[in-house]
């Protein structure tokens, strides 16, 4: 895997990875806080994977839920450098899904599945909250064995 990151103008960051590219910048008064910060892109990148296998996982029991939200929260520790004290994952199921299915889905993500969480899990704990149609079915961490 690589990707080359150039500077641009006060704080912005361009990311190139391929012909994919994406943004950063830092918030003001370095920045002008028009793209997602790192640590926010950090935050990202763990939805975006656990997502992946979620769906793959809900997708390959026949599931399809209408829609699938994953909000992350990551409060920070004072000092430098300021890194995350931990990081809580809701995840937001609608539509007619199994819960056991759903459930099992974001359990193996946290577990086996998410490279992305894995690496960050071995810095600071992630738990998550499994919610379906509204009401919160199951709680719980990560647990990644190495």
């Amino acid at each position: 895997m690589k990707l080359t990151t150039t500077w641009h103008p006060k704080m912005r960051f361009e990311a190139v990875a391929g012909e994919n590219v994406t943004w950063m910048d830092a918030s003001p008064p370095f920045g002008e806080g028009k793209y997602v910060s790192p640590k926010q892109m950090l935050l990202a990148a763990i939805c975006g994977c656990t997502g992946i296998d979620v769906m793959a996982r809900m997708r390959k029991f026949k599931q399809n839920p209408s829609s699938l939200k994953i909000e992350a929260d990551a409060p920070k520790r004072e000092g430098k450098p300021a890194t995350f004290d931990s990081v809580m994952l809701d995840y937001y199921f609608e539509g007619e899904v199994d819960e056991k299915i759903a459930i099992d889905a974001v359990v193996a993500s946290q577990s086996e599945e998410c490279g992305v969480s894995a690496m960050v899990a071995a810095h600071c704990p992630i738990r998550f909250r499994i919610h379906l149609n509204g009401r919160l079915v199951r709680e719980g961490s990560s647990k990644f064995v190495r």
